[in-house]
């Protein structure tokens, strides 16, 4: 197979798991229990993907629906946790980006991503320009599972659907990728990564990760 480029999601795929003391913070600060809160914290987060909601105009909707006061040291505190709980990065899948690169393929970053996430992602790390196209959802104004990031993504990477492979945490931005002709992946860890892309017949095609 002729792959020309890989593209990675980057919550859950580049990165580790969301770091649990940022998320214990903000549970705290708003009082509510888990299960609440986790609802609360996902209903609008498509729309804060799309760039319809800042970070905190997320968080002044989110106090909103759990009928707390409005208070903007909380808003402002909750929005600096939630920066920090997606600021991680997974070693072994940036060594392995380094490795495709080595080998002359083009990569990706296509992630749904909010405001504040991507700023505090700028301060801490150093190797996203090592990417050769970046892709974040609230800066055009649309978000996987849309069709049109996909294409632009592609467009941007100057590659044909058939010449790359995605990699995303999520089966529905999968299942969108596989059907615009892209090789789509569902992630769940390093060892199954290896596996599928054993059993696609990749092996032959790119370096595996370690």
């Amino acid at each position: 197979m002729d792959l020309r480029a890989v593209v990675f999601d980057y919550g859950m795929v580049l990165t580790g798991l969301p770091r649990q003391d940022a998320h214990a913070a903000m549970v705290r600060i708003t009082g509510l229990p888990v299960d609440r809160f986790e609802t609360l914290y996902w209903l609008n987060r498509h729309a804060y993907d799309e760039g319809k909601l800042t970070g905190i105009a997320f968080w002044k909707e989110f106090l909103r629906n759990a009928a707390l006061p409005e208070n903007q040291a909380m808003v402002e505190e909750l929005n600096q946790w939630d920066a920090r709980m997606w600021t991680t990065q997974d070693p072994v899948m940036l060594s392995w980006q380094a490795r495709l690169k080595q080998a002359g393929l083009r990569t990706a970053i296509l992630s749904n991503m909010g405001d504040n996430v991507l700023e505090n992602m700028q301060r801490e790390f150093d190797w996203l320009p090592r990417f050769d196209v970046l892709v974040w959802s609230f800066q055009l104004r649309m978000a996987k599972p849309d069709p049109a990031i996909f294409h632009y993504t592609l467009d941007k990477l100057g590659a044909q659907p058939s010449e790359t492979l995605f990699l995303d945490d999520k089966q529905v931005n999968v299942d969108a990728a596989r059907a615009l002709g892209i090789l789509a992946l569902r992630f769940t860890s390093v060892p199954q990564l290896r596996a599928d892309l054993v059993a696609q017949g990749l092996d032959h095609a790119l370096p595996l990760p370690a």
